[in-house]
């Protein structure tokens, strides 16, 4: 029971597609808290040097958000 342990998300499931699906709307949502640090920061005039901050925030979700839709056509790729 212990030694054949896979988790949920590893797989092509329906449950594993599923958790895939939410993933990608979780990433696509922490787009909108991204953009909106951004506009904050930019309307309280915040120093020059804190747009990096906003800039590597969304280059972060970005990729995360493209290696999540990977993940997810590679699991509906497989699944025969």
């Amino acid at each position: 029971m212990f030694t054949s342990f896979q988790p949920v998300h590893y797989g092509n499931s329906l449950m594993s597609i599923g958790i895939s699906v939410l993933v990608i709307v979780v990433a696509a949502l922490n787009l909108f808290l991204d953009f909106d640090q951004i506009e904050k920061g930019a309307q309280k005039q915040l120093p020059k040097y804190m747009e990096w901050f906003g800039a590597m925030g969304l280059m972060i979700t970005l990729v995360w958000l493209y290696v999540e839709f990977l993940r997810l056509l590679s699991k509906i790729s497989s699944r025969d």
